[in-house]
């Protein structure tokens, strides 16, 4: 007889049973669900707009060395500048940071592809055609060939983000109004509503071409295969979720003061695992996702932050609070559609494998924010 993994001394192991039951990381309860609602109502606006700027970037301002207007979509006013210059606008970097945390993390079939012959020769059509003529560039091409063509990866990457952004940005949208007609009562619920859109468009193909001198030339073609889930959101939290890059001015850069892990697989500076405090001070980059959302909060969050002890004082640092409690919840979609098995299976065998799986995510989970947030 196959016996289930013993588990019971893991200092995470009420989490296990509690996805075995059928629940999420987050306890459920009727403010956390309000919270979690609200914080992702106001995350999807952002995300809606981060999604369109990086798909404009990348289509729009391919190979455009100093794009000056990168963050206007196309429609440079004086209105647009003026509010640009004084912060009264949408910050775009934050979604450039999240695009470079995933560059720099990589994995997944997109990373993989971008390093393949039929990548670099895409790349060198579009590079030859969008400097065709140029002697300048093609020299520069021509003395460090690896220049130009990372600048297409990683434009590569400004679409692929803001595809899958596209489908978050929906999901959180649609969970929004379900919870408006009274449809979204709990954490599970909000949970499946989030799994079943993942599910929804795991296939969904993930695609990538510009536009130069009226041709079309394909950087990601859809015969490629690259998919939404695992080519793009799985990458995405491993990425962000996870490992993060050092918040400058937090902790020291200096190899030999090894403040950082030497490795980045060792990185916990993901957004399931960062203090909530910092946020507001200069050069933290969550600092700009919070401000974003501020803006964009339904009535009945900010009523709830406002009867806080500092009420809104500290805005910044509550709607960051709720918004680890959404992305536990987001991680737990993720969690049980990567399972092997139903984690409420009751097969031995499947059991077992299931606890293998679930314990290398609490092995992870040890050092995040995650009980903080059921506290």
């Amino acid at each position: 007889m196959v016996t289930t993994l013993d588990i019971s001394k893991h200092p995470l192991v009420e989490y296990i049973y509690r996805l075995e039951r059928g629940e999420a990381l987050l306890k459920d309860s009727p403010q956390n669900v309000t919270e979690v609602v609200g914080i992702l109502k106001s995350y999807g606006v952002v995300l809606d707009a981060y999604s369109r700027n990086l798909i404009y970037i990348s289509e729009n301002q391919f190979l455009v060395l100093f794009p000056f207007f990168k963050y206007f979509n196309g429609e440079v006013k004086l209105s647009q500048l003026l509010r640009h210059w004084w912060h009264d606008r949408i910050n775009f970097e934050y979604a450039e940071y999240c695009m470079k945390a995933m560059f720099w993390h990589g994995g997944g079939g997109l990373d993989a592809y971008l390093d393949t012959p039929k990548f670099e020769a895409a790349a060198e059509k579009a590079i030859q055609a969008k400097f065709k003529g140029n002697i300048l560039m093609l020299g520069l091409h021509k003395i460090f060939p690896n220049f130009l063509p990372e600048q297409v990866r990683q434009l590569a990457y400004y679409s692929g983000l803001g595809q899958f952004w596209r489908v978050m940005a929906d999901i959180f949208l649609e969970l929004s109004d379900r919870y408006d007609r009274g449809e979204i009562k709990t954490i599970p619920q909000v949970v499946q509503h989030i799994l079943d859109g993942l599910v929804k468009d795991a296939n969904r193909p993930i695609t990538y071409q510009v536009k130069i001198n009226n041709k079309v030339y394909e950087i990601l073609p859809k015969s490629v295969g690259l998919t939404f889930l695992m080519d793009t959101a799985v990458p995405y939290v491993e990425a962000v979720f996870f490992r993060g890059t050092p918040f400058l001015g937090t902790v020291s850069y200096n190899a030999q003061a090894y403040q950082i892990p030497y490795d980045q697989a060792m990185f916990t500076y993901g957004a399931l695992y960062a203090d909530p405090l910092p946020v507001g001070g200069a050069g933290i980059p969550p600092t700009l996702l919070m401000q974003d959302m501020r803006h964009f909060l339904p009535e009945y969050l900010h009523n709830i932050y406002r009867q806080s002890f500092r009420q809104e004082d500290d805005l910044l640092v509550q709607i960051c609070e709720s918004f680890q409690k959404s992305m536990f919840c987001v991680t737990t979609a993720a969690i049980k559609g990567l399972a092997p098995y139903p984690l409420d299976t009751t097969d031995p065998k499947e059991k077992k494998a299931n606890r293998s799986y679930l314990e290398k995510w609490m092995n992870r989970f040890i050092t995040s924010r995650l009980v903080e947030v059921n506290n």
